[in-house]
């Protein structure tokens, strides 16, 4: 038994290199190519489009906030909630979604343009991806900068070292996004002070009857809660600041 065995095992010796030499080999595939294309572009490999596909996701939330009207719509609203007093009325999910839907609402023009002009000649190829982003660039960056004030896009390209720019669209987009943002929280606070003067007024005046009765010990905020409720059911709240942060973009 022990010989049969070992002759087995000579056998298999034997054979494993001529087993190995006749093995097909696999064609090597190149992960990451690039070659230029007829047009002065460059055609990426299936794998870099994959990648670029990948991190544009994980920088999609980034790049809602720095770009749309995100940013002003959600600082308003969660101002809002705070000047009513109910830090978490509505709840941060139910504030995150009409935010997005604001936006969405705000931005349909502009991913309006960026379908017809970008994304629909690429998907019937005739754009290659550079093309297609830089199509795409041009509805944003007519939007940020009808939103952007002048002194935050003068500061930042001075500080970038970019004094020599004439036009507006030949500001670099990093620049724009940044001045856009600044900007965009500004605008916010000053919307957000505007709400938040009346439901002072009213915190004020319940405080001052209450002083008056002396009753020291009751919080103004307990009282006064129901009455900016109400007053702001009343005049149709939810409308009014919707509706103006909406009317406050201009395209």
């Amino acid at each position: 038994m022990k010989k049969s065995i070992k002759r087995i095992s000579l056998l298999l010796l034997i054979c494993l290199p001529l087993l190995s030499y006749a093995a097909p080999t696999a064609p090597s595939i190149l992960a990451f190519t690039a070659t230029p294309s007829g047009d002065g572009g460059t055609t990426y490999s299936l794998s870099i489009k994959i990648l670029l596909a990948m991190t544009l996701l994980t920088v999609l939330p980034a790049l809602l906030m720095v770009m749309t009207s995100f940013t002003r719509v959600i600082i308003v609203l969660a101002i809002l909630r705070q000047a009513i007093g109910l830090p978490n009325i509505p709840t941060g999910q139910v504030l995150l979604g009409i935010s997005l839907l604001v936006t969405i609402f705000i931005m349909t023009p502009v991913f309006n343009q960026v379908n017809n002009v970008a994304l629909q000649p690429y998907l019937d190829h005739k754009i290659n991806e550079q093309t297609a982003l830089l199509k795409a660039e041009e509805p944003f960056k007519k939007f940020m900068i009808a939103q952007t004030r002048k002194a935050d896009l003068n500061l930042f390209l001075k500080m970038s070292g970019n004094t020599q720019v004439t036009s507006t669209d030949d500001v670099p987009m990093p620049v724009l996004m940044t001045s856009f943002v600044t900007s965009e929280l500004k605008t916010a606070f000053e919307i957000g002070f505007i709400l938040y003067v009346p439901f002072l007024i009213i915190d004020l005046v319940v405080a001052s009857v209450l002083m008056s009765m002396g009753m020291m010990m009751l919080s103004p905020l307990v009282v006064s809660l129901p009455f900016k409720i109400m007053l702001f059911v009343l005049v149709n709240g939810w409308d009014l600041v919707l509706g103006s942060l909406a009317s406050s973009f201009t395209h």
